[in-house]
């Protein structure tokens, strides 16, 4: 790509940010991001498709590296022998939320398109994405806690949906009001510690 186009490319671009920021994806005008820029649509159309492309170019490899550390820290666990997952409960999750949290204050702007501005794409389903991968690591915890002979009483699933996504809401609570980056960091710790205690208590795991 030569300089002149990494420049144009570089205006599509903040423009977008700035387009899709202030108004949301779906009420953002391609029109408005290519006059902002600068540019002719035809000269757009030589980058981008559509609008969804161009959302996708601002947020996707954000999207797709927060997915894949939380994925990875799901599997890390799960990899564990049955009899080291109890006392390990908190370590790989908690680390992986403290690189999630540094990592999307990096990316701030394309974390709050993500989280507020992106009704209509994909991206739009973060969240819904996060609980249902948690839903499925907590039910094979229940099941290892039951091979250990330490069975869980019955939980309700819909209670189950509830707490988890209580908890990811009051993780992204963090990014979308921008907290000082220290306070966070503090919040961060005791929110784990907080739903930490609250799963073992209705596991049965709690002393």
């Amino acid at each position: 790509m030569s300089e002149a186009e990494q420049t144009t490319l570089n205006l599509i671009l903040s423009a977008a940010m700035q387009e899709f920021l202030e108004k949301g994806f779906k009420s953002a005008s391609l029109r408005n991001i290519v006059k902002t820029a600068g540019v002719t649509t035809g000269a757009f159309y030589g980058y981008y498709n559509s609008k969804e492309d161009l959302f996708e170019a601002l947020v996707g490899e954000q999207y797709n590296y927060f997915m894949d550390c939380f994925c990875k820290a799901q599997k890390e666990f799960a990899e564990l022998p049955l009899e080291e997952q109890p006392n390990n409960l908190t370590t790989t999750s908690g680390e992986c939320m403290y690189d999630m949290l540094l990592y999307a204050y990096e990316h701030l702007n394309e974390f709050k398109l993500i989280l507020c501005h992106s009704e209509g794409t994909r991206f739009s389903n973060l969240i819904d994405e996060m609980v249902e991968i948690e839903t499925k690591g907590t039910h094979d915890y229940l099941a290892v806690l039951e091979k250990l002979g330490r069975p869980s009483p019955f939980i309700d699933e819909r209670l189950e949906h509830i707490l988890i996504t209580g908890m990811f809401n009051t993780f992204f609570e963090l990014i979308i009001h921008e907290m000082p980056i220290e306070e966070a960091i503090y919040y961060l710790k005791e929110m784990r510690a907080f739903y930490t205690a609250g799963w073992l208590k209705i596991m049965g795991q709690s002393n």
